[in-house]
């Protein structure tokens, strides 16, 4: 099991914030870039002129809304506060978390996320803590888009949705199910209390924002397309999301003598 915290590159901090942008679904626990590739061949975008015009609405709500509420949060809240709220955000989404586990049969990461569940709501003071982490319990991300990925399910063309940002047909999909698949959203729906998921996808969206601040204004300074680089990154992450972080797989190489004494490569065919 492993003992050391997983946290996120602030590279891919800042795309999972961009992939909310004025929304509360952004996760910040990804592998790192160096673990996926995603060349221009594999990029679907034939709905690129849309898909801007969407991104250009959505960063502007982003610079008139969320980052400044983004700062006053930082500026209000002492970071051990804010440590706080994410640790109790991510409590929230284990049970989505554990359904995809058992639905990939990635039964170890099963048991690691619910005896992060079970520690954190329990010793950990309804999750505000993350006393599970130092036991050796690391956190992972899991979400429908990834389950269909895994079993092969292509992504389909790029979109840029409203509010939750980047996306595919695929992630696209996966976000429904996940939200019908999460009993804190099941318990709003059916206790008219619509009023909680508002309330907590906004502050997951601050949050993030707020985490994310210096490293997105990078990014886009150093941009020549911040759209595309954005596409980029968050198929990139996608990518290695699917793959639990790790390198894609190569054919094994072997090394056998030639006639003359060199080393020639033969490619093992799996």
């Amino acid at each position: 099991m492993e003992r050391s915290i997983q946290r996120p590159r602030p590279l891919l901090a800042a795309m999972s914030v961009v992939a909310g942008l004025l929304g509360g679904c952004a996760s910040t626990s990804t592998p790192a870039t160096s673990a996926a590739t995603a060349s221009a061949e594999e990029i679907s975008d034939p709905l690129e002129g849309m898909n801007r015009f969407i991104f250009s609405v959505n960063l502007a709500g982003d610079k008139l809304v969320l980052r400044p509420a983004a700062e006053l949060y930082r500026f209000a809240v002492p970071k051990v506060g804010r440590d706080m709220v994410r640790n109790f955000l991510d409590n929230l989404e284990s049970p989505v978390i554990l359904a995809n586990d058992l639905f990939q049969g990635e039964f170890e990461r099963a048991v690691t996320t619910s005896s992060r569940f079970v520690i954190n709501s329990t010793i950990g003071f309804a999750g505000i803590a993350d006393p599970a982490s130092n036991m050796g319990f690391v956190r992972h991300e899991e979400d429908f888009g990834q389950t269909l990925g895994s079993y092969g399910v292509g992504s389909g063309p790029y979109l840029m949705l409203p509010i939750f940002g980047p996306s595919t047909v695929r992630d696209a999909g996966g976000k429904v199910v996940d939200h019908f698949l999460d009993p804190v959203n099941y318990y709003a729906r059916n206790t008219d209390r619509d009023y909680l998921t508002l309330v907590r996808s906004g502050m997951s969206a601050v949050d993030s924002r707020e985490r994310a601040i210096e490293t997105l204004d990078d990014i886009e300074r150093s941009s020549i397309d911040f759209y595309a680089t954005i596409r980029s990154l968050y198929l990139q992450r996608r990518a290695a999301d699917i793959r639990n972080g790790e390198a894609p797989a190569f054919p094994d190489i072997e090394m056998t003598e030639a006639p003359k004494g060199n080393a020639t490569a033969a490619m093992k065919s799996e």
